[in-house]
């Protein structure tokens, strides 16, 4: 199991729910509002000794999914937010060791 995290623009979450709703399998995702810089922000462009001026809107989405479906779902993800401008995100992927589901005690691969 893994677990695909993503920061995105927030005008292409729109996009990005609408492709990862057409990946067979994938039982669901999270969206979460947050703020922050990355390396290439623009105050680091104008002045790299510069402090940060300001932190950027990004909406981060996570997907929990089965190894099988890894690769569809980043590149679902990485066509929906991809724009071709600077700033359109990152894209992690981190091993989840065990999955359980509460309703009914599945665990592992059957319970994502």
């Amino acid at each position: 199991m893994k677990q695909v995290r993503a920061y995105i623009q927030p005008h292409k979450l729109d996009a990005v729910k609408l492709a990862l709703h057409k990946v067979s399998g994938l039982s669901g995702m999270s969206v979460n509002d947050t703020q922050g810089w990355g390396r290439g922000t623009s105050h680091k462009e104008a002045d790299p000794h510069a402090e940060p001026s300001g932190l950027e809107r990004h909406v981060k989405v996570e997907v929990f999914c089965v190894d099988l479906l890894l690769d569809e779902v980043v590149a679902t993800i990485e066509k929906a937010a991809h724009t071709g401008l600077h700033g359109d995100g990152k894209i992690y992927v981190i091993p989840v060791e065990e999955a359980v589901r509460i309703s009914s005690g599945e665990r592992g691969d059957a319970a994502v």
